[in-house]
Protein backbone atom coordinates (compact mmCIF):
# COMPACT_ATOMS: atom_id res chain seq x y z
CA UNK A 1 0.00 0.00 0.00
CA UNK A 2 1.33 3.13 -1.00
CA UNK A 3 1.86 6.21 1.68
CA UNK A 4 0.22 9.28 1.68
CA UNK A 5 0.79 13.16 2.47
CA UNK A 6 -1.22 14.53 4.85
CA UNK A 7 -2.58 18.32 5.29
CA UNK A 8 0.21 18.43 7.54
CA UNK A 9 2.56 19.11 5.07
CA UNK A 10 4.54 22.49 4.60
CA UNK A 11 5.52 22.01 1.28
CA UNK A 12 9.49 21.49 2.14
CA UNK A 13 10.69 19.04 -0.37
CA UNK A 14 12.47 16.83 2.00
CA UNK A 15 10.73 13.70 0.65
CA UNK A 16 10.66 14.41 -2.64
CA UNK A 17 14.35 14.59 -3.06
CA UNK A 18 14.63 11.28 -1.05
CA UNK A 19 12.44 9.26 -2.62
CA UNK A 20 14.18 6.02 -4.97
CA UNK A 21 11.37 5.62 -7.18
CA UNK A 22 10.47 9.31 -8.20
CA UNK A 23 6.98 8.75 -6.98
CA UNK A 24 6.76 12.24 -5.13
CA UNK A 25 5.95 15.91 -6.87
CA UNK A 26 4.69 18.94 -5.72
CA UNK A 27 0.84 19.28 -6.16
CA UNK A 28 -1.48 22.42 -5.86
CA UNK A 29 -2.06 22.61 -1.77
CA UNK A 30 1.24 20.02 -0.84
CA UNK A 31 3.47 17.18 -2.08
CA UNK A 32 1.36 14.09 -3.45
CA UNK A 33 2.88 10.52 -3.59
CA UNK A 34 1.86 9.06 -7.07
CA UNK A 35 0.17 5.37 -5.74
CA UNK A 36 1.33 3.71 -8.77
CA UNK A 37 4.59 4.29 -8.78
CA UNK A 38 5.34 4.46 -4.90
CA UNK A 39 7.42 1.31 -4.09
CA UNK A 40 6.26 1.72 0.08
CA UNK A 41 9.67 1.76 1.16
CA UNK A 42 8.98 4.56 3.87
CA UNK A 43 11.94 6.84 3.38
CA UNK A 44 9.46 9.32 2.74
CA UNK A 45 8.35 9.05 6.34
CA UNK A 46 11.58 8.63 7.28
CA UNK A 47 12.53 11.87 6.69
CA UNK A 48 9.48 14.22 6.84
CA UNK A 49 10.17 17.18 9.61
CA UNK A 50 6.41 17.36 9.82
CA UNK A 51 5.09 13.74 10.31
CA UNK A 52 3.17 14.13 7.21
CA UNK A 53 3.61 10.92 5.74
CA UNK A 54 1.68 7.97 6.84
CA UNK A 55 1.12 4.65 5.32
CA UNK A 56 -1.75 4.45 3.22
CA UNK A 57 -4.43 1.95 4.07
Amino acid sequence: MAYVITDECVSCGSCAAECPSEAISEGADHFEIDADACVDCGTCADVCPTEAIQPGE
